[in-house]
């Protein structure tokens, strides 16, 4: 599942789910990288 993720205030990183993190962080897989960032919140129209 495609998921984005922020990491500071003002970079967003889009990338394959990897793993969901105790502290509400889920990390991201983005070619051989992996993230870790706090997931952005969906919009429902």
């Amino acid at each position: 599942m495609l998921r984005t993720i922020t990491i500071g205030s003002c970079v967003s990183v889009q990338g394959m789910f990897v793993r969901q993190l105790e502290d509400g962080k889920i990390a991201v897989r983005v070619g051989e990288k992996t993230y870790v960032g706090y997931p952005v919140q969906q919009r429902l129209n």
